[in-house]
């Protein structure tokens, strides 16, 4: 059954800067819960007051990660080195039975000081490279459905503190900044202990100085 409280919940889930910025005390709560009340009450099918959305928002239970925001804070002073590698292409592949094969003639041939990346889901696959193999890579595919490819991106890699699989909020915090800037991020590649986003070259400044005030904050 739905209620007050729970539509709140809804509403601030579905907004996290609009959450973030309730835990920080930094919005005014009157004038948050008149700007509820008419999302609030089509969600109940009936009028509700504004104090009963105000009383509703104070008792909500932020995040773990909003919780602990002292914590993650300190984390991020820990994050390590940024490296950003430039001029790469990004393959999408469709998943057959010859793809591995495929992979296998590439890993092959590749340069050693050339970037390489390799992700693969349930219906297809990415390789991001080196512009430089370019035609190693159309070579060793050429039997397989290409599904897109980009060129003109930069990847930035940064190292991540030990353990961060367990720290909660950790990935919020990279991926709010980005938001926040504004900045699209074209791909995501993650190991254990190493971030690596994937934009558009005309970005990788902007998306350089967001990654590097992160520890600043």
């Amino acid at each position: 059954m739905k209620t007050i409280a729970s539509c709140v919940e809804d509403i601030l889930i579905k907004q996290p800067f609009l959450e973030e910025a309730l835990f920080r005390k930094i919005i005014n709560f009157s004038a948050l819960s008149e700007e509820l009340q008419t999302p609030v009450s089509a969600m109940l099918g009936k009028h509700v007051k504004t104090s009963a959305i105000m009383m509703a928002l104070r008792r909500y239970a932020p995040p773990v990660h909003l919780r602990q925001s002292h914590k993650l804070k300190a984390v991020m002073k820990q994050l390590g080195d940024i490296t950003v590698r430039s001029n790469l292409v990004d393959y999408t592949f469709s998943n057959s039975e010859s793809l591995i094969k495929s992979h296998a003639k590439l890993i092959e041939t590749l340069d050693s000081k050339s970037f390489y990346g390799f992700s693969r889901g349930i219906y297809e696959s990415n390789i991001v490279v080196s512009a430089s193999e370019k035609q190693a890579v159309v070579k060793a595919f050429q039997s397989e459905k290409m599904i897109d490819s980009q060129d003109d991106l930069s990847a930035i890699s940064i190292g991540l503190p030990k353990d961060n699989s367990r720290i909660s909020g950790l990935y919020y915090q990279i991926f709010k900044r980005f938001a926040w800037e504004g900045i699209s991020l074209y791909e995501v590649i993650s190991t254990t202990n190493e971030f690596t986003v994937l934009v558009e070259s005309h970005l990788v400044d902007q998306a350089f100085s967001a990654i590097k005030n992160l520890n600043a904050d």
